[in-house]
């Protein structure tokens, strides 16, 4: 069974990976994944009742003050944890206690500074950075205590040894502006995380979870989840679509930028459908439901960006092993600076202080916070412009990448076929062939199958038998003797007249028919930006005719291969043959047809939130069913990749540089606690800018 449970309090990174991999080792957990950005907690486990008991004893074994729960919780106390543990609450109209603690600690750091300057009275300098150490820092020594006694080591654990060891050696400031400094950092860090989720959490508004319709003529407000397939719901003017549903009365503009990523309000009128999610315009209109709460636009869509950072990218599967690497070999560089140079050239007393900012350096906090947080920022962006996608590890995928291949019909054409001529043999005509034609395919869902259906209005001839092959066309029973609509491949020999389906009968060809497609508008401008982006290699595949293809190819000059008469097998072939001789290759398909070809690419993209198929099998869903998302994505996905290779280059550099000077005797302490919270918050306000940047 899946299950989906919410860690309340949890304000730690650091701690999340710790619960994480302490919950992943437990017998029983399967798929364990801990979203730090949503405090999400996934994974896999037999039933249990007792499930959260089971988590929540695992979780206070690595960090108390962590409630675990099925909903999320809105406490007044907010817990810090390992990292800067148990900050005050969070009331909005009061000030913090941490807060005016912190104001006081300063004070009293402040005049111990001043005190010290002028070298009057150490006993009072001792005593004013004892107080301040104690306000400001209390609770961060609580969390470092309790973590030795847990065999654990981290930030707090470092920072309690540090203050302990400047009071033994006389630095009594520098233990006081140690806490201070820590403590201002880990505040603004807070506030940068916290924001970043508030920007995250606003993708969940687009849902409304309150639906009216009408009982006994009269209006009434349900929950939404309760509404019922085919159920009448008003939506007002300016109110959200909150089910998947079809216009019965009325007409309005539409907002649906929230669902597709398209600025544009767009008309709407009795027989179009809305999804949930889209916004209504000035008027009121009445609409039919045609699916769950739970199976709507919006319902899905939210579920796909929050699950979506459970499928994690290289990038950040490696920050994971790095993370329980790092501290310890840190940890032994500032024993090994403390106490093996004093040996050689005595002073303990300043390698043992030097050792010390090397300590305060090392957490992993600032890459360990804003890779996984540059990926989920990047989900989230991409949501926004119309793409969704199921991990961090496609955003990779798409940057890296250097071909893309399109199937034709519906994605680079509108995908609505129209017959252009039909070609009578034999002494049948032209209506007697459509006749058959569209009493052949009535069973079928085919795009050509569509347009012959939609092309004939008469009465459909009885037939028996009917039988759909992938690729093969379909056939059925007349008159005793099979009838197939098929395409030229599956024609015994070659016909004078290259068409894109043909009627036999009997084994004969006696008709066919030539169909017409529109390219879409914006294909040729994506294919134009897809080229610039780095794709250098843009093919469309496709099952139909060359002919056709060519006509095509002509209208898209940017594409620089065109595979036509394709069966699904052949398209799966040339797919492999692509990725083995590029750096990556996406797919854009309407996630049905071409599932296996979605799924052997790299990144497979499906067109539209219509189809459950297309959601199951891609990696990601362009959910306007257009693509002029595309661009926009790949340029998102590189900037996402690179955020999250600045974040790394510029932490591990800043804490080498520090500890560099710190083992020349070139730093103090207070660099060491900039080069941990100052970096971390830094390195999250850059990831966080992936919200809301403008492409």
């Amino acid at each position: 069974m899946k299950y989906k449970l919410i860690m309340n309090g949890l304000d730690c990174a650091n701690c999340a990976a710790k619960i994480e991999k302490a919950i992943a080792n437990t017998e029983g957990f399967e798929e364990v994944s801990l979203v730090f950005a949503t405090k999400s907690l996934y994974f896999e486990h037999i039933e249990d009742k007792d499930i959260i008991e089971k988590v929540q004893k695992i979780t206070d074994s690595v960090e108390d003050g962590v409630e675990v729960s099925f909903e999320k919780k809105h406490k007044s106390e907010k817990h810090r944890c390992h990292d800067n543990c148990c900050d005050a609450d969070n009331h909005k109209n009061n000030i913090p206690l941490s807060n005016i603690l912190l104001i006081i600690a300063i004070a009293f750091a402040v005049a111990a500074l001043l005190l010290d300057i002028f070298k009057i009275n150490e006993t009072a300098v001792a005593i004013l950075s004892a107080a301040a150490i104690i306000m400001s820092g209390y609770k961060v020594c609580i969390s470092g205590v309790k973590s030795v006694f847990k065999l654990q080591i981290d930030e707090t654990t470092l920072m309690t040894i540090a203050v302990i060891a400047a009071f033994a050696l006389g630095q009594f400031v520098e233990g006081a502006m140690v806490t201070i400094l820590f403590g201002i950092g880990e505040m603004l860090e807070d506030k940068a995380v916290e924001k970043s989720r508030k920007s995250i959490e606003k993708i969940a508004n687009i849902r409304a979870d309150e639906a009216v319709i009408t009982e006994n003529g009269v209006e009434k407000t349900v929950n939404a989840e309760s509404v019922k397939i085919g159920t009448e719901i008003i939506i007002k003017p300016h109110a959200k679509v909150p089910i998947d549903c079809v216009i019965t009365e009325g007409e309005s503009s539409i907002d649906t930028s929230a669902v597709t990523g398209e600025s544009m309000p767009v008309s709407a009128k009795k027989g179009t459908e809305l999804l949930s999610g889209m916004v209504n315009g000035e008027k009121l209109i009445k609409a039919e439901t045609t699916k769950q709460f739970e199976d709507s636009a919006a319902s899905r869509i939210i579920k796909l960006v929050e699950e979506a950072s459970t499928t994690k990218s290289k990038r950040e599967k490696l920050i994971t092993r790095f993370a329980g690497i790092y501290t310890p070999v840190v940890i032994f560089i500032a024993l090994a600076i403390a106490f093996i140079p004093p040996i050689f050239f005595g002073n303990i007393t300043q390698w043992i202080y030097r050792g010390l900012v090397c300590l305060v350096a090392s957490c992993p906090c600032a890459i360990v916070i804003s890779i996984p947080l540059a990926y989920y920022s990047g989900i989230g962006a991409a949501s926004k412009y119309g793409a969704l996608f199921k991990g961090g590890k496609y955003l990779e995928v798409v940057a890296k990448a250097d071909t893309i291949a399109l199937d034709k019909t519906g994605t680079l054409t509108e995908g609505i076929l129209t017959i252009d001529k039909i070609i009578p043999y034999k002494n049948y005509k032209e209506s007697e062939i459509l006749a058959l034609a569209a009493s052949v395919e009535k069973n079928s869902s085919h795009p050509i199958a569509e347009a012959i259906k939609n092309s004939y209005s008469g009465e459909l001839i009885n037939l028996s038998s009917f039988e759909e092959k992938s690729g093969g066309g379909v056939s059925a029973v007349y008159n005793e003797k099979v009838i197939k609509c098929v395409g030229i491949r599956n024609l015994n020999s070659k016909p004078e007249d290259i068409a894109d389906a043909y009627l036999v009968y009997d084994d004969e060809i006696i008709g066919a028919f030539k169909l017409k497609d529109k390219v879409r508008p914006e294909a040729a401008e994506v294919i134009k930006k897809l080229k610039s982006s780095g794709y250098n290699k843009i093919a469309m595949l496709t099952g139909d005719s060359k002919s056709n293809a060519d006509k095509i190819k002509n209208d898209l000059p940017g594409l620089t291969d065109v595979y036509a008469n394709l069966l699904p097998e052949q398209k799966l072939e040339i797919v492999n043959v692509l990725k083995e001789n590029g750096k990556g290759i996406c797919f854009v398909g309407d996630g049905i047809n071409d599932a296996p070809v979605i799924t052997a690419s790299d990144c497979g993209f499906a067109m539209g939130l219509g189809s459950e198929a297309a959601i199951a099998f891609a990696d990601a869903v362009l959910t306007s069913g257009n693509l002029n998302a595309l661009p926009k994505v790949v340029k998102l996905a590189k900037k996402t990749v690179n955020t999250a290779k600045a974040n790394i280059i510029f932490a591990l550099v800043i804490k080498a540089l520090v500890i560099i000077l710190a083992s020349f005797g070139m730093a103090q302490i207070w660099m060491g606690v900039v080069a941990d919270t100052g970096v971390c918050m830094l390195c999250v306000l850059w990831a966080m800018r992936l919200l809301k940047i403008k492409i």
